[in-house]
């Protein structure tokens, strides 16, 4: 078995034109994944409904996330949250002049 160590503040793209999304560790029920948005939102139309659950943290930055059924929430580093599967779902807002950084754990 290899053992791997990474810093999540570290390898930084210059490039922030799209944003990144970077798989830690992924098995059969589950995936972590770092996510670096600077300024980004999700597409105007359309909401997101994932098939598997999303235990999100905000470790860098800020975000704002719009539920479906017109909830709003601000996330600031150390914010976490919880999206059960099919709760549908959109980022609205991140911090434009830095990165956010994200930690998302998808499981089922």
């Amino acid at each position: 078995m290899t053992i791997n160590i990474g810093n999540l503040f570290e390898s930084l793209p210059e490039d922030m034109s799209d944003e990144v999304f970077s798989v830690i560790v992924q098995g059969n029920n589950i995936k972590i994944e770092r996510i670096i948005s600077k300024g980004h939102t999700s597409p105007k139309s359309g909401w997101y409904d994932q098939d598997e659950n999303e235990w999100i943290i905000v470790l860098k930055g800020e975000a704002k996330l719009s539920f479906q059924n017109n909830n709003d929430v601000h996330l600031v580093a150390g914010s976490h949250l919880n999206i059960p599967a099919h709760t549908k779902h959109k980022v609205t807002w991140t911090t434009p002049n830095q990165e956010t950084i994200w930690l998302a754990v998808h499981y089922k």
